[in-house]
C-alpha cells in the first residue's frame, strides 16, 4: 500500500466541509485513491489520507 495526505482548506461551515470532503474523495477515486480515513482540526481544516496499492501507482 502507498499512501497520500491532503490537507483541505478552511472550511468554518459543517455542509462546506463535508461537500469539500466528498469532492475532494470523489477527484482522488478518479485517481485510483480511496480515502482510507480523514481528521478535522480545531482550525476548520481536514486532513485527509488515501492509500492505494503499489501495482497500482503511476507516481
Amino acid at each position: 500500500m502507498v499512501y497520500k495526505t491532503i490537507v483541505l482548506p478552511y472550511q468554518p461551515k459543517a455542509m462546506k466541509m463535508a461537500g469539500a470532503i466528498e469532492k475532494k474523495a470523489n477527484e482522488m477515486a478518479r485517481e485510483g485513491w480511496e480515502l482510507a480515513t480523514f481528521s478535522i482540526t480545531l482550525s476548520a481544516k481536514a486532513i485527509l489520507i488515501f492509500r492505494r496499492n503499489e501495482n497500482t501507482d503511476a507516481e
